[in-house]
């Protein structure tokens, strides 16, 4: 299991066509890939390649997540769904 934690930081958070790229991104991977809020207690591990347990979650601007990955690409799947995370999905 690899695990990181990053911040939301686009202005829309992961709406519909973020988190789609997301989702996206995450089913390229052989990992059991899960993202999970970390600003409530009892915030639910949810599955990174159901679009829409993703969009369930709510996930807003400066929203904490914590991005991980159980699998052969494990490291991988993370460092690159962090890095899209903190590319705003390239918006302003």
């Amino acid at each position: 299991m690899y695990a990181k934690q990053t911040v939301l930081k686009n202005v829309s958070g992961l709406h519909a066509r973020p988190a789609s790229d997301f989702v996206a991104l995450a089913k390229t991977f052989e990992s059991k890939v899960t993202v999970q809020r970390l600003d409530e207690e009892d915030a639910v591990v949810t599955n990174a390649k159901s679009i829409i347990k993703v969009l369930a979650q709510g996930l807003s601007v400066n929203t904490p997540i914590e991005i991980a990955a159980d699998g052969p690409d494990e490291q991988e799947a993370v460092d690159q769904l962090v890095a899209l995370v903190d590319s705003k999905f390239g918006e302003e």
